[in-house]
């Protein structure tokens, strides 16, 4: 049995602590009252991303937010491990039976692929600058991803991230200096901590079959957002979403790359706020 620990606030709410998971600890944190709403991180971030959002959704819903394993202050033990199942552990001591996902980039992958795990758990579903499981990365991408293994071998950390920012926060289409620095500055912070706390020996367990093969089989209402100035890859995976998805329905964020709740957290949160009131 899974091992649990809490933080309790004087009414006897659970608002934050550890789950002991698959292995690892998750941490989390938890506010609000109402129909659940889970949001998930991106993959050069953790669960602070979600600050420009936190208070505000929190007055419609019990929102959920929390760092995968690898990432903030959740550990990334050696192992062989599932994204999907961690975060469905982590609903199941939460006692939470049904729920809205939100999830950017890797976590909008994410809660694609829980979505197909746990099909009955999952009420609405809103993918960010998501990936797809089972898609092949465009050969500018693997050169992109060669490009970031090279500066950390050269340089570690500091210029690997780097490099990572430009990627993703500045995007294809801008240089650092037309980037809001001070998100520049919170995504590289936490993307820092991740490089540091990630495990080359932990092994990551795919969905099988990938969700590329069977996204027509969702059947909840979804909303998809991107950035105009996200990469390439990622806006050709907002439009494989959106022709597959019955019902689905796409946002585009002018002005925004990959991080578009961070950038442009005003107009993100009433297209987010507008999608699951309609719900």
């Amino acid at each position: 049995m899974p091992k649990w620990s809490k933080n309790v606030d004087q009414a006897g709410h659970a608002n934050g602590g550890f789950a002991e998971v698959n292995g690892t600890r998750l941490y989390y944190e938890v506010a609000g009252e109402g129909h659940p709403l889970v949001l998930i991180h991106a993959g050069i971030a953790d669960s602070r991303m979600w600050d420009d959002q936190w208070d505000l959704f929190a007055q419609s819903y019990k929102v959920v937010r929390f760092d995968l394993r690898g990432c903030g202050r959740s550990p990334q033990p050696p192992t062989e491990f599932s994204l999907h199942d961690d975060l469905y552990r982590l609903l199941r001591f939460l006692d939470i039976e049904r729920t809205y996902l939100l999830g950017v980039s890797m976590g909008g992958s994410l809660a694609i692929d829980f979505t197909f795990d746990r099909p009955e758990m999952v009420d609405g579903l809103i993918v960010v600058g998501s990936g797809v499981s089972g898609r092949k990365p465009s050969e500018a991408m693997q050169q992109a991803w060669e490009k970031v293994g090279a500066a950390f071998d050269s340089g570690g950390i500091p210029a690997a991230n780097e490099i990572e920012m430009q990627m993703w926060v500045d995007g294809p289409q801008r240089t650092p200096d037309k980037v809001d620095p001070q998100v520049r500055a919170r995504v590289a912070e936490m993307n820092a901590n991740n490089f540091a706390m990630g495990s080359e020996e932990a092994r990551p367990r795919p969905l099988q079959p990938p969700a590329t093969e069977r996204l027509h089989n969702i059947r909840v209402p979804t909303l998809i957002v991107v950035g105009d100035l996200d990469q390439p890859d990622v806006i050709e995976s907002a439009a494989l979403l959106e022709a597959e998805i019955p019902g689905a329905r796409k946002v585009v964020i002018r002005g925004a790359a990959h991080m578009p709740s961070m950038e442009q957290p005003a107009r993100f949160n009433r297209i987010v706020l507008d999608f699951l009131h309609g719900l």
